[in-house]
């Protein structure tokens, strides 16, 4: 029987599938008390035992050191747990699998929005509603005639499953949205509810109304992200500070504050930029339909306006903080789509570079104007402020390669390796 200590974080789903199998099966797992996310996982001890420095990492009492939750949850586990044979061992593979590579990341996408923890994608939030849809029916169809998913008792498969859909029944599957899945809630139901789940995530209560993404919630919980805009903010509203307002009536609020004093007409943001020679339409079509490398750039420099229009490029600050690469496109998919106003005025090409847990972001920016295109309107800086940017002169040459090589997706790059990239035209 297994005996070790976990170092894991508070309520990590991936530490939680460990501690109930190890219930089930007896093994003597303990939590380590001092363990502190970014502390003690950077140490030169625990990086000697766990080099990647992840977590949950378990260290047994006779010196085995395993990382990965999956690894370890059945290392912990018994014979039950894993499967009495070959086929039913296979099964709950499956499961396992599908729980980490189909339910997990789109589970993520939508639920963590919502704890303030990642940014708000209406785009990638709706995908990520269907693909849990999916998922929920196929499970629903599997339960019609079971109990358990592979055999008449818990497996791997349901504590690995159930841990995965834990957030979304606590966070988003309201009532009616569950409803449809019935064998689903049945079996989830019956799970959380055994004494070995109860003893390591306590009495779950189901969802009640669908949680949505909470601004507020989100600067608080990434005050560095947030600081750098506070000083300019809190001078423009000097005059008329901004009240807290329940967020059921915000929009409302926001159309009838102040209606007893006079306002000047909003102005537009675009209105002081500089007539430009150069037709950003006209490169958007050439930049979306032609050859980037032999035709588009070509195209740009022959028609670029460097005295009315400006370059720029930008660097993601918290680089060290990214994980998931999916995340990493959510956020710079999220931040072009709250700068829709700049559409007319401004291209951009965003990279995301490297692999999970080992990422970067940056791009360049082409603005109409002299000025940073966030610059002109609060309504542009929910994200800018994450950003570091510098103005590239069209006149030298390693800025004219660097502009190139981010509108191409491949050049020098140093030691970085394109992952995905997204494009604001």
């Amino acid at each position: 029987m297994a005996t070790g200590t976990l170092y894991t974080y508070p309520d990590n789903i991936r530490a939680f599938k460990i501690l109930i199998a190890a219930q089930y099966s007896g093994a003597k797992v303990t939590v380590s008390p001092n363990f502190k996310l970014g502390e003690t996982n950077k140490t030169a001890d625990f990086l000697k035992k766990f080099p990647l420095g992840k977590v949950p990492a378990f260290e047994g009492s006779d010196g085995t050191s395993i990382f990965e939750s999956n690894a370890i949850s059945y290392y912990v586990a018994n014979a039950q747990l894993r499967g009495n044979n070959d086929k039913d061992a296979a099964l709950i593979q499956q499961f396992i699998n599908f729980a980490d590579n189909e339910i997990l990341p789109s589970a993520a996408t939508w639920v963590f929005p919502t704890y303030g923890i990642m940014q708000y994608n209406k785009q990638a939030t709706d995908k990520a509603m269907d693909e849990i849809k999916k998922c929920l029916a196929y499970l629903n169809d599997h339960l019609l005639t079971k109990t358990y998913l592979v055999v008449e008792q818990i497996t791997l498969a349901d504590i690995t499953v159930a841990c995965n859909l834990l957030m979304l029944y606590k966070q988003v599957l309201e009532p009616a949205f569950r409803a449809p899945y019935g064998n689903v809630n049945r079996w989830f139901t019956t799970v959380i509810n055994q004494p070995q789940f109860k003893n390591v995530v306590g009495t779950v209560q189901l969802c009640e109304k669908m949680a949505k993404f909470d601004a507020a919630k989100f600067a608080q919980l990434n005050p560095k992200k947030q600081k750098e805009t506070k000083p300019a903010k809190e001078q423009k509203k000097k005059e008329t500070p901004k009240k807290e307002k329940p967020k059921k009536e915000k929009k409302v609020k926001e159309e009838d504050e102040d209606d007893d004093i006079p306002k000047e007409p909003k102005k537009n943001p675009l209105a002081g930029l500089p007539q430009t020679t150069f037709d950003f339409d006209a490169f958007k079509r050439e930049y979306s339909n032609k050859d980037t490398i032999t035709e588009a750039i070509p195209y740009f420099w022959k028609h670029f306006d460097k005295e009315n229009c400006s370059l720029w490029f930008c660097e993601y600050k918290y680089a060290d903080e990214l994980k998931r690469i999916f995340m990493s496109c959510n956020l710079v998919g999220g931040m072009l789509q709250r700068i829709e106003g700049l559409r007319k005025v401004a291209f951009g090409s965003m990279i995301i570079f490297g692999e999970d847990n080992n990422s970067s972001i940056s791009g360049v920016w082409v603005f109409k104007g002299q000025t940073l295109g966030f610059e002109l309107s609060e309504d542009f800086q929910v994200d800018s402020p994450s950003y570091d940017f510098k103005r590239l002169d069209p006149d030298n040459e390693d800025d004219r390669k660097l502009f190139n090589a981010y509108l191409a997706w491949e050049g020098d790059f140093g030691s970085k390796e394109v992952n995905q990239g997204k494009i604001f035209k």
